[in-house]
């Protein structure tokens, strides 16, 4: 029988105006040390950003969500948080900050696949 696996998510969202505390999610990070997993999956809909703040620049928040990935991934050029342990990045990207890209608390769970999870989660909280 397969092992269930702790896992934590937290939610990525975009905050055009940190004072009023509005946002929208785009995506969701999984991370599960014992399966040695930390991945983000996000969704840029121009339309619904758009509607949401006109004054957001969307080149802007796709580089800084795509920095998110990249250092999910540990990706040799993607900075000196890539280098760190995956434990480390996660909570580097989760840390409380006052930004137009934010992510949710971190939520605990229990899983048997987390790339599985990931899509699921993704699938509930922002598609």
């Amino acid at each position: 029988m397969q092992q269930k696996h702790l896992f934590e998510y937290a939610v990525i969202r975009v905050v055009p105006r940190v004072e009023r505390e509005e946002f929208l999610n785009i995506g969701v990070m999984v991370y599960c040390a014992k399966l040695k997993f930390l991945q983000a999956r996000y969704l840029l809909d121009a339309d619904r950003l758009g509607a949401f703040s006109k004054e957001m620049d969307l080149a802007e928040v796709k580089e800084h969500v795509c920095a998110f990935e990249r250092i999910c991934l540990g990706e040799k050029d993607a900075g000196p948080i890539a280098k760190l342990d995956m434990a480390s990045r996660f909570r580097w990207l989760t840390a409380a900050r006052s930004t137009v890209l934010q992510t949710s608390k971190v939520h605990p769970g229990f899983c048997y696949d987390a790339g599985e999870t990931l899509e699921k989660l993704f699938e509930q909280l922002v598609a």
